[in-house]
């Protein structure tokens, strides 16, 4: 079936420019349309003072014409506004001055991704590097809490452009030397997030790009379980440098992970390595290990990618009470055997960013024994 072209502007009519809230085609800022056996292509130019809604835009966009009978494939070019150095929402460089962007996934839900990202993160700036976390799981920011910052209120510092220009940026908490964002310091202790794709892409297109992080080694990023709107995002934004797959031992975990894999596979991003959360739990009076959720499943997984276990983390208590405690494991008792577990997989994290760059900072295991 032919795509109607004036159906296809009909929908574009529907769509309003954020700042006049006039339609795009009345403006004129839909350049370039082709239709072609179902694919619709256009770009859009919003003005820069527009620049942190063009997710929200292209989803509308393409919401409103895939709608339309016979449209197949929708590719919307939202463009890049003008280059500013004091404002990375508006220029499209996100996260320049970061060396290396970690994202902690899992397509499983439950499987500790919230605590592996804030001990990584822990250990590496207990290293002396600069790190900063950022909590991209937008229904269920617990980085706050774990990272010892509950409550806590992002202030916002007005910089001036070269051009003369004041633009806004949040400035991250900072909090056992890590710089950290969460929409958990953006809402009421309680409030659900009741936000759609468009939302979550403007958030997470927020913390990217209008959060002062300034110049940092790492910036390790907490993902929601599942593959949706935020991964999906994430990497259109960003280039990431790898992923830390986290997983339970079991197999109904490791199925879920696999699809994950899968997903960031597809995207060309390198997989840094697995951790298995939860792996045994020892008891306290004799020692002996029960591997309640099986054994052996980080490994399975890691030996599928031939990619390296950075870690086997025990189900423990105090792992649980550090972090409602606020202070990560990794640094509430460094030379445990979880604080152990954590600085060893900070050091195979940064041996295998080694892989991909020359350019890596610190050991959390020297750091540790103040060598």
């Amino acid at each position: 079936m032919a795509v109607n072209e004036q159906a296809v502007w009909e929908a574009l009519r529907k769509v309003k420019d954020p700042e006049s809230l006039r339609d795009l085609a009345s403006l004129n800022m839909i350049q370039n349309l082709k239709i072609e056996d179902g694919h619709v292509s256009l770009s859009v130019r919003l003005k820069e003072s527009a620049a942190a809604k063009r997710g929200q835009v292209e989803a509308e966009i393409k919401r409103a014409l895939i709608r339309i009978p016979g449209v197949k494939k929708i590719d919307v070019d939202m463009g890049a506004p003008a280059a500013d150095a004091a404002a990375a929402a508006k220029s499209g460089e996100y996260l320049s001055t970061v060396r290396h962007v970690v994202a902690v996934a899992s397509a499983k839900g439950g499987v500790g991704k919230s605590t592996v990202s804030v001990n990584l993160a822990a250990a590496l700036a207990a290293t002396g590097a600069k790190v900063g976390l950022l909590d991209a799981d937008i229904y269920g920011p617990n980085i706050p809490l774990m990272a010892g910052a509950e409550g806590a209120e992002p202030t916002v510092a007005v910089y001036t452009d070269s051009k003369g220009q004041n633009h806004e940026m949040i400035e991250p908490i900072e909090v056992n030397g890590m710089k950290v964002m969460s929409m958990g310091f953006l809402v009421h202790a309680g409030q659900p997030v009741m936000w759609r794709g468009p939302m979550l892409n403007s958030a997470i297109r927020q913390f990217l790009g209008q959060v002062d992080w300034g110049e940092l080694d790492y910036l390790i990023i907490d993902l929601p379980p599942g593959t949706g709107d935020v991964q999906i995002s994430l990497l259109q934004m960003i280039q990431v440098t790898g992923i830390v797959h986290v997983t339970t031992p079991q197999e109904v975990a490791l199925q879920d992970v696999r699809r994950g894999i899968a997903m960031f596979a597809s995207q060309n991003v390198p997989i840094l390595g697995v951790i298995e959360n939860m792996s045994f739990f020892a008891c306290p009076h004799c020692g002996e290990k029960t591997h309640i959720f099986s054994s052996g499943g980080g490994q399975t997984i890691g030996d599928e990618l031939n990619v390296p276990v950075l870690g086997v983390v025990p189900l423990a208590i105090e792992i649980r009470e550090a972090g409602d405690a606020g202070t990560p494991i990794v640094l509430k008792a460094p030379d445990s055997v979880e604080g152990r577990v954590f600085k060893e997989a900070a050091d195979k994290l940064i041996a295998r960013l080694a892989e991909f760059s020359d350019d890596v900072v610190g050991s959390a295991t020297a750091a540790g024994n103040g060598s």
